[in-house]
């Protein structure tokens, strides 16, 4: 339980709700966004009680219309649709910006998987969209790029980033019952996600080439992300592994994001919160599925210190601050895109040995 040193107008409810065990707890942000004044302490209270015992949530009553969420799943369709070397074309560069083939890399971030086999998945990522001349572009600065765009998809552009729009305001409308939850003032995060970093991955996972119980679309991982947006696909795969180390499925609620934390809220808040293992597998026969994940991040210069509210004099930080950049730079290593038979993960950056 972390500290009690939030402000006396923002205390929680005295009884936080109690997980069964083997379902993912659904919260509703409606009558947050919609400015009622109770709803910043309750919020905050489910909030801080799933992220300490599952790492995932549903998120209803969010706000972003389902027309735009239709439209991306529809766009992502459009853009695998393509033939390959015209996604090769724009194929991922080194911020991470491009198309990724299927079997294109093997998951390295998470100890609790075994698998050797690369992922049956196939994704384009996008970030903020920056203009030619912004200066992280003219400097070649370390996941601040220009985005890779398809060539011949009319509209593809425009839907992409009015969804990335969508997300961003909705994620940091969501700072705040963060910082309420970390027993922080409403207002803690603002300097950090000044211009926050994200990135839009559009997946496509085929069907299952061979019915191995271990070809994953993706295998057992963690996201390295502050926090990770799920609007949901119409067909089930993602599994999710809990603190009890039982599998469990995330099944499909409609008009619901699923919302998962991960490295970098576990780093800051001292391990106090969850990062949550989970694996994606295709298993309805002859069909596509498609995701659409929305990673959020700190702003990329950011220096993420271990949060007031989770170290005291006898508990100290088990981590040095590191940026959004310096982060990333380590966690891509773990994404082998050449050495496939490399399987050992690198040692979490200011971890001691």
């Amino acid at each position: 339980m972390l500290r009690n040193n939030v402000h006396e107008n923002l205390q929680f409810m005295s009884a936080e709700p109690e997980w069964d065990g083997s379902s993912i707890p659904i919260i509703d942000i409606g009558d947050y966004l919609n400015g009622a004044s109770s709803a910043l302490a309750t919020l905050a209270r489910q909030l801080r009680a799933a992220l300490q015992d599952v790492g995932f949530y549903y998120l209803r009553g969010h706000g972003v219309p389902s027309d735009l969420i239709a439209d991306l799943f529809n766009a992502s369709v459009r853009f695998h649709g393509q033939p390959l070397d015209d996604k090769m074309s724009i194929k991922a560069n080194e911020h991470n910006v491009g198309y990724m083939p299927v079997n294109g890399y093997v998951s390295r971030s998470s100890r609790i998987s075994t698998s050797n086999k690369p992922n049956l998945v196939e994704a384009l990522f996008v970030k903020r969209d920056l203009a030619s001349d912004h200066p992280d572009v003219l400097a070649n600065k370390r996941f601040r790029p220009m985005n890779q765009w398809p060539a011949e998809l009319p509209g593809f552009r425009g839907t992409v980033i009015a969804y990335c729009d969508a997300m961003e305001q909705l994620c940091k409308r969501m700072l705040a019952v963060y910082a309420v939850a970390f027993e922080l003032q409403p207002n803690y995060f603002a300097s950090a996600f000044t211009e926050p970093q994200y990135t839009l991955r559009m997946s496509h996972y085929p069907p299952s080439e061979t019915g191995d119980g271990d070809q994953f679309g993706v295998a057992a991982h963690t996201d390295s992300s502050f926090l990770t947006m799920l609007a949901q696909s119409e067909l089930p795969g993602l599994a999710i592994c809990t603190p009890r180390g039982d599998w469990i499925d995330a099944p499909v609620v409609e008009g619901a994001l699923l919302v998962n934390s991960g490295d970098m809220l576990r780093r800051w808040t001292n391990d106090r919160f969850l990062s949550t293992p989970h694996r994606v597998i295709n298993r309805t026969p002859g069909r596509d599925r498609y995701a659409i994940p929305f990673f959020f991040d700190a702003s990329a210069d950011h220096a993420m210190a271990c949060l007031p509210s989770c170290c005291n004099a006898d508990d100290a930080p088990r981590y040095e601050p590191i940026s959004y950049t310096e982060y990333m730079l380590w966690f891509s290593s773990q994404y082998d895109h050449v050495r496939a038979h490399d399987t050992e993960t690198p040692p979490d950056p200011g971890v001691p040995s």
